[in-house]
């Protein structure tokens, strides 16, 4: 198994540390510090050496900060996490909503007379740091060692994750090819690349540093003369000399500091990930603020990229339908939400190719799928009763594409409520799915079309509609996401998810995800916008026909998913037999 169901939070262990804590803070005669889920590579997902916030608090959603003032300590958690938390901390932490109320304001209204609050200035990318400091008004933002690690006295090594090369042949181009590409836009003599999944998709590797993300630790700097300086434990890169090439020079990661301090002429990054620490140390350059190149050529996939991704979905979505076939098979009650992950899991072993998964499988039976980003415990594991929903989000890491999928599916007899609020997340999906629009729109433009079934029902979500998907990378990757947040232009290979749902606290989740990419639409008769996209579906695997009030849907609604339903038939049934084959045809049959 890749997942476990250890209990990692700790909330009896947060008051001694907040205490071990504030000791430091004495010492260092501050008044507060700040420990961000984040670590120097700024990436989603931590390796344990790094997950600072949940050690110190308990709280282990996959964003998030704990501000530790001398007199209370607020965690600030987002929409996907307010159940969650409360869970997780204990009485001495103070839950903080957050965005609706940043760490500035709070700081600020805290100590109205003024201070001194430390970061660890790796943890911080410059454009928080700069936020930060402008919002604060009279209190300093000091840079510091970090106060945690001095307390932590059984902190886990950093990761050493063996590296290995993406072949060609999945990754659409080769590695000299993207770098000359990239060098010719750079408009500076050197840009400095700090996330771990742009280094990777720029040079063809995959790494084993994080879980479920198939990235490796490590710095680079790409140069306008098309080479590249790698800052990475020759360790993790054994047998790689002759992949990497001669255009690639490697060094040691302490090596880091002193290169960036030697650096001249125009250097560019990306504020929005680069560390502070990195910023700060560039003092004889002239430096260009700009964002990482490698971000849009990553999300615009190739040809390759999306063809692997294509085959990945196909497998993986088979072994979605053998799962939920094998679950019809089960009696209500008699499985636990533990045994769900865990088969869902080997039907997914079972095709040879599964890599990882794409992250922690969310299995919540009844109440447990309101908690947004809920992980199963041994501690939390419930039964999957008669009459309850069960939302289960889960992916696979497959060699050539990345998965992601979320189904909401009926245990037994489901309420009216249930249904009715299934059907208007249903709704949601698909006109996302349907939707054609002009090119040069952001998610901001299109999240409202999610929402618009739930809104009129006085209903809503807390968690962006969509985010964008690696070719096995990152299962979580930017820039672009529908959502309100979201500004950057749609292209043709995007790759990104579509998931509404709707929570009620204390009784059931409802969710509903496929993943689609991005595609040129072709032009109708009398179009007159100059260019159209749409989306190409990618996830084929049944949607739970039993939750469906059919009269909320409109007639293309229903054309819509009884096409998806003939498409998943056809694209499926052939690589499924006896009683899954059974299942498939059954629950893919037209409403």
């Amino acid at each position: 198994m890749f997942q476990t169901f250890q209990e990692t939070a700790r909330p009896e262990q947060g008051p001694p540390r907040l205490k071990a804590l504030r000791g430091e803070l004495a010492r260092e005669g501050l008044d507060g510090f700040i420990v961000p889920r984040a670590d120097a590579y700024q990436g989603e997902y931590v390796a344990p050496h790094d997950d600072r916030l949940a050690w110190l608090t308990g709280f282990t959603g996959s964003a998030g900060y704990c501000v530790a003032l001398r007199d209370v300590a607020g965690v600030f958690v987002d929409g996907r996490y307010r159940v969650q938390v409360k869970a997780q901390v204990a009485s001495d932490y103070t839950p903080v909503d957050w965005p609706e109320t940043g760490l500035a304001e709070w700081i600020a209204a805290k100590l109205p007379g003024g201070g001194a609050v430390g970061i660890d200035p790796w943890l911080f990318s410059v454009d928080q740091a700069r936020g930060l400091e402008e919002r604060l008004g009279g209190i300093e933002l000091r840079r510091c060692e970090n106060l945690v690690d001095r307390i932590w006295e059984d902190q886990p090594a950093p990761p050493m994750g063996a590296v290995f090369a993406q072949p060609v042949e999945l990754a659409g181009e080769a590695h000299g090819d993207k770098i000359a590409r990239l060098a010719r836009t750079l408009g500076a003599d050197t840009c400095i690349l700090t996330l771990p999944d742009s280094i990777a998709w720029l040079l063809n590797i995959r790494g084993s540093d994080i879980p479920r993300n198939p990235v490796p630790h490590g710095f680079a700097l790409l140069h306008a003369d098309a080479s590249v300086t790698l800052f990475m434990d020759a360790r993790k890169l054994e047998g790689l000399g002759d992949h990497l090439g001669a255009a690639v020079t490697l060094r040691d990661p302490s090596e880091f500091p002193e290169a960036l301090a030697a650096l001249r002429g125009t250097v560019r990054l990306d504020p929005a990930s680069c560390p502070v620490a990195v910023r700060e140390t560039l003092v004889a350059c002239e430096v260009t603020e700009a964002q990482d190149p490698c971000l849009i050529p990553k999300a615009r996939k190739n040809a390759a990229e999306l063809e692997g991704t294509r085959a990945a979905h196909l497998r993986d979505g088979a072994a979605m339908v053998r799962f939920l076939a094998w679950l019809d098979r089960q009696a209500p009650g008699s499985l636990t939400e533990i045994d769900v992950v865990t088969k869902l899991e080997s039907c997914r072993a079972a095709t040879n190719a599964l890599r990882d998964i794409s992250f922690e499988t969310i299995a919540g039976a009844g109440p447990n799928g309101a908690i947004v980003h809920y992980r199963v415990t041994d501690g939390t594991n419930r039964p999957v009763r008669e009459g309850e929903l069960l939302l289960v989000d889960s992916g696979g890491q497959y060699v050539d594409g990345t998965t992601d999928i979320t189904r909401t599916i009926a245990v037994g007899d489901v309420g009216g409520e249930e249904c009715a609020n299934f059907t208007r997340v249903l709704k949601g999906m698909i006109a996302l799915s349907r939707l054609r629009f002009p090119a040069g729109l952001a998610g901001r433009d299109i999240d409202v079309l999610a929402r618009a079934a739930l809104w009129e029902a006085g209903l809503d979500y807390g968690h962006g509609t969509g985010h964008g998907v690696g070719a096995y990378l990152s299962v979580h990757e930017g820039p672009a996401r529908i959502a309100r947040t979201g500004t950057v232009p749609f292209e043709p290979g995007m790759i990104l998810s579509n998931e509404p749902g709707f929570y009620r606290e204390g009784a059931y989740g409802i969710r509903i995800e496929n993943l689609i990419a991005v595609e040129e639409a072709p032009p109708l008769a009398g179009q007159v916008v100059p260019r159209m996209l749409r989306f190409e579906t990618l996830t084929w695997v049944p949607i739970d026909r039993r939750l469906i009030v059919t009269a909320l849907l409109t007639a293309a609604e229903r054309d819509w998913l009884d096409a998806y339903h003939a498409e998943v038939l056809e694209r499926i049934a052939p690589l499924v037999e006896g009683e899954d084959a059974t299942w498939l045809a059954a629950a893919c049959a037209p409403l």
